[in-house]
């Protein structure tokens, strides 16, 4: 099989883990779980030579520092620098103009969690045989719990052994939907990770959305080379409309396939996602930072503490989750993490 390419969509600014991500040092640059970032490590993940070929990465200006930071020496590594956001669908059409029609690109997302590399390199091989016979393919992450929080794609009639027709996509569901979802099991969450040749992809976007495609063609056309950087032209770019590529493609295309896969995988989409992906001890508290040895919990459990030194001791909680960071503390139960993003710090940045 001929190789895959990774291309790394990293923007945003994390707004939902303040006050630790912040648009100065944002989600995907942090290392939230282990020592690398959420960003080194999605691009280690496919850095096998024999597996995958160099990664492109479509990020913005305010991020570009800390890509050409994190991506390393790779000499054939390429940064598409977005003028400006205009969603996925956009900045995956970017990527896909800037490789040849039969390669086939691995669209990952910068600032997940993955446990088990394996499992994930499976899968992607398993997505570019399928890419190469046609297919659109959607990572279909295994279900664990009943989320709200997600989308959700359903298998139906497999194809061959590697992944399913896509019966249809969900939006993200309520409570009792969910529940439905993860009783009946042919469910996966929508985890963002896409294979596709590039000349499939962007035959289905001219066919379903052909204002975007010609946009991208005509930013692409005027694109700029800067070393390894290259800068779309800045109005065309701006002139394509904002959509995601679910919305654009993947629940319009007829060629649509899953892949499922069990990998370990968390969007770290807020505090209480971080605390399920750190090691806990046997009450389920984590201990992190540069404070972490001097924090103290009696009593305690399902707590999480992040501290940036400031020494932080609780006692006798449930289900809670303190954050120091700088002249920021932040206090949460498990319940709130969604609101965090909304405090008067996360949004004022």
């Amino acid at each position: 099989m001929s190789k895959i390419f990774p291309v790394v969509l990293c923007g945003g600014s994390g707004t939902r883990l303040w006050p630790r991500s912040r648009a100065v040092a944002p989600k995907p640059f942090l290392p939230l779980v282990g020592d690398s970032t959420l960003f080194e490590a999605t691009v280690a993940r496919a850095s096998d030579p024999a597996i995958f070929g160099a990664p492109m990465v479509v990020t913005g200006a305010a991020h570009l520092d800390h890509v050409e930071a994190q991506l390393g020496d790779n000499p054939e590594a390429r940064i598409i620098v977005e003028p400006a956001a205009r969603n996925t669908a956009a900045a995956i059409a970017a990527a896909a103009l800037s490789l040849p029609d039969e390669a086939v690109m691995l669209v990952c997302p910068s600032d997940h969690y993955i446990a088990d590399g394996a499992s994930f390199v499976a899968a992607a091989r398993a997505a570019g045989r399928l890419a190469n016979e046609g297919w659109l393919v959607a990572f279909g992450i295994a279900a664990t719990a009943p989320e709200t929080g997600f989308g959700y794609v359903k298998a139906g009639e497999a194809i061959g052994e590697d992944g399913y027709r896509v019966a249809r996509f969900v939006e993200k569901p309520d409570l009792e939907r969910a529940m439905q979802f993860l009783a009946e099991g042919t469910y996966s969450w929508n985890g963002g990770i896409f294979a596709f040749r590039v000349g499939d992809f962007l035959g289905e976007l001219e066919a379903h959305r052909p204002d975007i495609a010609a946009s991208a063609r005509a930013a692409m056309a005027g694109a700029k080379a800067e070393g390894r950087r290259i800068h779309p032209d800045a109005a065309a770019f701006k002139a394509i409309p904002s959509d995601s590529v679910d919305y654009a493609v993947m629940e319009k295309t007829s060629r649509a396939a899953v892949v499922r896969a069990s990998m370990g995988w968390s969007d770290i989409g807020n505090w209480q996602a971080l605390h399920a992906a750190r090691p806990q001890d046997a009450n389920g508290n984590t201990l992190a930072g540069a404070g972490a040895g001097r924090a103290e919990l009696v009593d305690c459990q399902n707590v999480m503490v992040e501290s940036d030194g400031l020494r932080v001791s609780v006692i006798g909680l449930r289900d809670v989750i303190v954050v120091v960071d700088g002249d920021e503390v932040m206090v949460t139960s498990a319940e709130g993490v969604q609101k965090v993003g909304k405090l008067t710090g996360a949004v004022n940045q």
